[in-house]
């Protein structure tokens, strides 16, 4: 496998523009990534700029902190994936994890999961302060 398939082109300013999302896609097929990242507000757009390219369109669930109900996480990723996402990287409840409330954190794995429709999730791991 060629190393670019290896790497997400991410894009998660808040102010992003279409432009600059338009620009990633484009950057993306030039490069042959695995995907691009964005905000679940951009699926659509990614889904339709990269169509038929084999490179996905990654959306973030509970990003940047995690501190976020379980329930909006599995919304979110559920939001993504109808908008066209193909995958989810949702970021963990790093206080659940400081606290080693495991049934918890595997609760919210499972529930986000379920949401995404049998379609990949990964996990992203904040370092806390």
């Amino acid at each position: 496998m060629k190393r670019s398939k290896y790497i997400d082109h991410t894009l998660l300013k808040a102010d992003a523009q279409e432009g600059e999302i338009i620009r990633l896609c484009d950057e993306a097929k030039q490069h042959d990534f695995a995907s691009v990242c964005v905000y679940s507000y951009w699926a659509r757009t990614c889904a339709e700029q990269l169509k038929g390219t084999g490179i996905k369109v990654c959306c973030v669930a509970g990003f940047p902190s995690g501190a976020m109900s379980t329930a909006a996480k599995a919304f979110e990723a559920a939001d993504a994936i109808r908008s066209g996402a193909d995958e989810i990287d949702m970021v963990i409840n790093l206080g659940w994890v400081k606290e080693e409330r495991w049934d918890d954190v595997l609760g919210e794995l499972r529930a986000v999961k379920a949401s995404c429709g049998g379609h990949i999730l990964k996990v992203i791991v904040v370092k806390g302060k």
